[in-house]
């Protein structure tokens, strides 16, 4: 396959970008190097942070670029990016994951798992494998991400599970959360690119990848929980905590509509901004029924995803001529092996700018990137909030990118046969 001459600042883009990569698969190795290393510990931590790695090498590419072009150009470059969607994600993600929010989750969760007749940890595990990856296409991606990683990581991740079963979970969870969201057109990044260009709307969505993505995704729940049921009975925990007071009804519903808000004007950055710092203000007036926000983890999921929006700008000379011209099927798995390499919403919004595709491409790009989502770290915009919320909880408090990889491999399959059998 041959390549379009690409200009210098492009080829330079692709090689900080694949080394970005390699970076990412290797945060491991640096945290590991935190803890024999102590006289560059700080180095070490911060290199060794996912969230970070995007970030910095965005700062290198347009560091090059100012090198090469000047000043102007690399301005000019950085502002022509768009950063709603991290902005978005940094907004929904602390808000979704406030005391009020969580514990009104919770409570449901707990209500429906009362009626499922099995142990209480199993239930519970269950529905968050399942009901919120769902529930993330009504509510988005990102805050489906943040409330079922809050629930596993406080119910499951923090009472000594195996490294087996955390993996197992993690995996499992990426990709759910990945085709979970496509039973509507504005909750998944990848669909919300192409959604209006290709003039998709949730009745579509619903009948041509939803229902299919929802089989899959209860059917991966169910394999798991039975997998690892003797695991989940003897170490989950899902009491509540009756040492805090309620929250009440009014407080949930204000933090509530706060997130619909955000939601709803998810497209309008100047207007959720606005809404988050009058969020952030009501939490300052009723400490009592807050947490600590988790604006560090937000900001660091933010940072990442500005990241890859400045480093995949200058991707698209190779990406999308890679993408035209390929047989439906190859371009199925095709799709799903770059989502594992670069966001699977950039790599729909590539495959939007093709004009005159026909219907088979565009199920096979989209139902590809969503497919591979939860591959690795980088492969869908929530899944940095999963880590970040997660991690804490594995060996050296990291993420083996490998580890994840062959956790999610098995419900990849099982959502490339819903995908492409159904």
């Amino acid at each position: 396959m041959s390549f379009p001459a690409a200009s210098t600042p492009e080829i330079i883009a692709a090689i900080v970008f694949a080394v970005a990569v390699v970076h990412t698969f290797s945060t491991k190795f640096f945290a590991h190097l935190a803890h024999i290393q102590p006289r560059h510990a700080g180095l070490w931590h911060l290199l060794g942070e996912v969230e970070v790695v995007f970030g910095f090498w965005a700062f290198v590419l347009v560091a090059v670029l100012f090198w090469l072009s000047g000043k102007d150009a690399a301005v000019d470059y950085v502002e022509g990016r768009d950063f709603t969607e991290p902005m978005f994600v940094f907004v929904v993600m602390v808000i979704a994951a406030s005391r009020p929010i969580v514990t009104s989750l919770i409570g449901v969760v707990r209500l429906l798992a009362s009626v499922l007749p099995i142990h209480s940890s199993l239930a519970v595990y269950f529905l968050c494998l399942s009901l919120v990856p769902l529930l993330g296409s009504f509510v988005t991606e990102p805050a489906a991400m943040t409330l079922a990683a809050l629930m596993l990581r406080d119910s499951y991740f923090q009472r000594g599970l195996s490294n087996r079963l955390k993996y197992a979970t993690l995996g499992m969870l990426f990709v759910n959360i990945s085709i979970g969201g496509t039973l509507t057109h504005f909750a998944a990044p990848p669909v919300l690119m192409v959604a209006a260009t290709w003039q998709w709307d949730t009745p579509f969505m619903l009948s041509t990848f939803g229902w299919k993505a929802a089989l899959a995704v209860l059917l991966n729940a169910l394999v798991i929980t039975w997998i690892f049921r003797r695991e989940l009975v003897a170490k989950g925990r899902v009491e509540s905590d009756s040492r805090r007071a309620p929250t009440p009804l009014a407080v949930a519903g204000i933090h509530l509509g706060f997130l619909v808000g955000a939601v709803f004007f998810a497209h309008h950055p100047v207007v959720f901004m606005g809404l988050f710092l009058l969020f952030l203000g009501f939490t300052e007036a009723y400490k009592t029924h807050q947490d600590r926000l988790i604006l560090r983890e937000g900001l660091l999921v933010a940072f990442f995803l500005a990241g890859l929006v400045v480093l995949g700008g200058l991707q698209k000379w190779w990406l999308q001529h890679a993408l035209v011209g390929v047989e439906p099927t190859a371009l199925y798995f095709l799709a799903t092996s770059l989502t594992a390499l670069t966001d699977n919403a950039a790599l729909t919004y590539l495959a939007a700018q093709v004009d005159g595709v026909s219907d088979s491409f565009k199920y096979a790009i989209v139902a590809g990137a969503v497919t591979g989502g939860g591959l690795t770290i980088i492969a869908n915009a929530p899944n940095p909030a999963g880590v970040a919320i997660l991690k804490s909880s594995f060996d050296d408090e990291s993420v083996s990118p490998l580890g994840l990889f062959l956790a999610a491999l098995p419900p990849t399959c099982v959502a490339i046969l819903a995908f492409q059998l159904l």
